[in-house]
């Protein structure tokens, strides 16, 4: 992964990992105005068509799965099974980033398309998507601010915990890295881990959590009532299926699109190029500028394209993802040095990443006290 198709961009030929600018010299206006008017324009048709063909791809890795593999010798069956599984769980990755662009109201010009499709995707998925529509919208309000951020909040060099330096080293990346992917998710949704510290326990399914506004608790309660209705689901399919039949064709693919959630969203928001702002220097645009696109290669299109125009996403989130690589390629000669894709092969960036984005501090010659870098242990 990570060798999509390139073009020319401000980052190519440079450092990749050389810190981007702090202080733009363009406003959002600026950036509406490049992106074309039909970039804009979001077609219930078209959005539909991606539902349905991702659902058609979906049921054809199903059946091929369910009628041949079976069929397959026990050793090229343990092999075919971790096929079925990859490709499962990307296309439905793809049908993730739909429901996440619900959120968004990026689907159709009417909330209730969007939420009913957002709603029925998600909970299909294992996340309660109002829960997650309003954490992340709030993750959008205040991206890479220290003291509001939603998620991916880095640690001072003080608050950083003894296991975390115990775990300074080859084996402790890699169980560091395999607890995020498989963990991550799930464990950010029930108990807020690498999210905003509110002074009590906040949680995506208590309605009265403080993530919520008054008014966003009876959908917080709608999202409960659609994971428990896929929980009754996949016992019902249990019971007629049993556990290993349900485990290998469904639970396996959604454990994967979580994992791929959380590679892609902390690899956009983790990277020595990109500050994090306390109060005293935080504004908007300079927190929704300090994200950078990645090229997951041929998953870029499997992804509807979610991955290299994550920059353009936290500008201006409701363009659709079929006007994303026009809209981003329009406004990357305004960003200029603003604008970063970091094409490092994705294992390798990963890598990367945990070894050497440990803590943030600031720089102690700098002017700019409240502007904080990644460095390693």
């Amino acid at each position: 992964m990570g060798a999509g198709g390139r073009m020319s961009d401000p980052s190519e030929g440079k450092n990749i990992l050389e810190r981007v600018p702090i202080d733009p010299p363009f406003t959002l206006s600026d950036l509406k105005k490049a992106i074309p008017a039909h970039c804009f324009e979001r077609s219930v048709i078209r959005s539909s068509y991606y539902v349905v063909h991702d659902l058609i791809v979906a049921y054809v890795f199903y059946f091929l799965a369910n009628t041949y593999i079976p069929l397959l010798p026990t050793p090229f069956a343990y092999l075919a099974w971790p096929v079925y599984w990859f490709c499962q769980a990307s296309i439905l990755t793809g049908l993730w980033v739909i429901g996440h662009e619900c959120g968004h109201h990026a689907f159709s010009d009417y909330q209730l398309i969007d939420d009913a499709v957002g709603f029925v995707l998600h909970s299909a998925l294992y996340t309660p998507y109002f829960s997650w529509k309003y954490s992340h919208r709030n993750h959008h309000a205040n991206t890479n601010s220290l003291d509001n951020d939603e998620v991916y909040i880095p640690k001072r060099k003080a608050k950083v915990a003894v296991y975390s330096k115990l775990l300074n080293n080859p084996p402790g990346r890699v169980f560091t890295l395999v607890f995020r992917l498989t963990l991550g998710f799930p464990l950010y949704l029930l108990t807020n881990i690498s999210g905003k510290k509110y002074g009590r326990f906040a949680n995506h399914f208590d309605p009265l959590s403080p993530i919520f506004t008054e008014r966003e608790r009876i959908q917080v309660v709608i999202s409960d009532i659609g994971i428990l209705a896929v929980l009754y689901a996949t016992k019902l399919l249990v019971e007629a299926k049993g556990v290993a039949w349900v485990t290998s064709m469904y639970l396996i693919p959604v454990l994967g699109v979580h994992m791929f959630f959380v590679l892609i969203t902390y690899l956009h928001h983790t990277h020595l190029s990109l500050p994090h702002y306390d109060s005293t220097e935080w504004n908007w645009i300079r927190g929704a500028l300090s994200t950078i696109d990645r090229d997951f290669g041929f998953l870029n299109r499997v992804f509807h394209d979610v991955t290299h125009t994550h920059v353009l996403h936290h500008l201006i989130s409701y363009i659709p993802h079929y006007h994303a690589k026009e809209a981003r390629d329009a406004i990357k000669p305004v960003l200029g040095e603003f604008y970063k894709i970091d094409r490092t092969p994705i294992f390798k960036a990963m890598w990367r990443e945990a070894k050497e984005c440990i803590y943030i501090e600031p720089d102690e010659d700098s002017e700019h006290k409240g502007t904080y870098w990644y460095h390693k242990m």
